[in-house]
């Protein structure tokens, strides 16, 4: 194109010198042989539609997306005007709370009862009848279930048969003491007097002996006699004094011995009997039921179930917060604060920081803190739910 051009200029010089053409005619070719314009706006106009195109894709799936998925359903919209709701409702106590104190912290947590306890049976057994209900309030000694007895009855009889008997020994050791001693030391006399007066006997026969008066054989029959009841004497003396003090009183304290074990054993057949009858050992209400009718509940077994129910007292409630490190030194013990339930989000409660606990979680990097909820009588178990998550505001005075 240039070399044209180039070709042409020299032409019109050319033709300028000879005079012969018209310089207006020259100059309509030169421009003849320009380029349109028209060709390079519409290529800059072209360059833009791929954007354009975009743009358009862009948007369009937008508001299908939006058709597809955005919209709310009318479930989604009540829910959001019921936040609207819940908001407004919240914001006057909240604002009121605010206004008798700056708060120092805000954060969540989790409600607990301060004592949760699990009810096992103290024996094992066959639970034959279950009164347990989840949610069902409970007071202090109301029967919860009842085990099966048939052993631990005859573990009874057989203790009481036992304690019995060893009642029993220990009476004829002791009962009539007083007349074995009176009869021992009668036998005892009796054979004193024998014998003095075999001795008597004995003296004259061998007086008699050398004058011949007496025979031999008589002489012989009196020393015999008076030596025999000289040993029987000595012998009754003997079982007087063993009577009175010896091996009998160490029988009389082996009795009573054997008398005290086996009312221990009765005690303890009737504690397993007693226990066979399971109560609640508070007045609460019933958190989880653990067992069924017919179970096997042993408390000491690993692979058997142990317990029956979980129970708790849900007047007596604290709030499980994780407060961050960075905060903890904005949480004092007894700070006042204010809570109030997600579920419930209109119902305000009371509270004061109860304890920090002296180890932090490291995993967490928060320190468990633990918040005292007062709880009116009548709303106890209601709003109020342990693992319920709660919100807590704390105050800084």
């Amino acid at each position: 194109m240039s070399e044209r051009i180039h070709n042409l200029a020299l032409e019109s010089q050319t033709v300028r010198a000879d005079g012969g053409h018209d310089a207006s005619s020259l100059s309509d070719r030169v421009r003849s042989l320009r380029l349109p314009d028209q060709p390079r706006a519409a290529a800059r106009r072209g360059s833009w539609l791929p954007w354009i195109l975009c743009l358009l894709l862009a948007v369009s799936t937008a508001a299908f997306g939006y058709l597809a998925w955005g919209r709310p359903e009318p479930a989604e919209l009540k829910s959001t005007e019921n936040n609207e709701v819940v908001q407004s409702a919240l914001a006057q106590p909240l604002s009121a709370t605010a206004a008798s104190g700056d708060v120092a912290l805000e954060s969540k947590g989790n409600i607990v009862p301060v004592h949760q306890i699990q009810v096992s049976p103290k024996v094992s057994g066959m639970v034959e009848k279950l009164f347990i209900e989840e949610g069902k309030r409970v007071q202090k000694g109301d029967i919860l279930a009842e085990l099966e007895k048939i052993n631990y009855v005859a573990s009874r009889d057989h203790a009481k048969a036992v304690l019995e008997e060893a009642e029993q020994n220990l009476l004829v050791l002791t009962e009539y003491r007083p007349q074995e001693i009176e009869q021992a030391k009668a036998r005892m006399e009796e054979a004193v007097a024998q014998s003095k007066q075999l001795g008597i006997d004995y003296r004259r026969s061998l007086r008699l002996r050398p004058s011949g008066a007496l025979a031999d054989r008589d002489y012989e029959q009196a020393e015999s006699a008076h030596q025999a009841m000289v040993e029987h004497e000595n012998a009754l003396r003997i079982d007087y004094e063993l009577l009175m003090k010896g091996p009998r009183d160490r029988q009389i304290e082996a009795a009573r011995r054997r008398v005290a074990q086996a009312k221990a054993d009765l005690v303890t057949a009737e504690w397993n009997l007693d226990n066979c009858t399971v109560r609640a050992p508070i007045a609460g209400t019933i958190l989880t039921k653990k067992a069924e009718e017919g179970n096997i509940v042993n408390p000491i077994a690993f692979n058997i179930s142990a317990s029956l129910c979980d129970m708790a007292d849900l007047s007596d409630l604290e709030v499980d917060l994780n407060i961050q490190e960075r905060d903890v030194a904005k949480v004092f013990k007894d700070q006042r604060c204010k809570l109030w339930p997600e579920a419930f989000p209109d119902r305000l409660y009371d509270g004061y920081v109860s304890r920090l606990m002296p180890i932090a979680d490291r995993a967490k990097g928060a320190v468990p803190v633990r918040v005292k909820v007062t709880v009116p009588r009548d709303e106890e178990g209601v709003y109020l739910k342990p693992e319920m998550g709660v919100i807590v505001r704390f105050f800084k005075k």
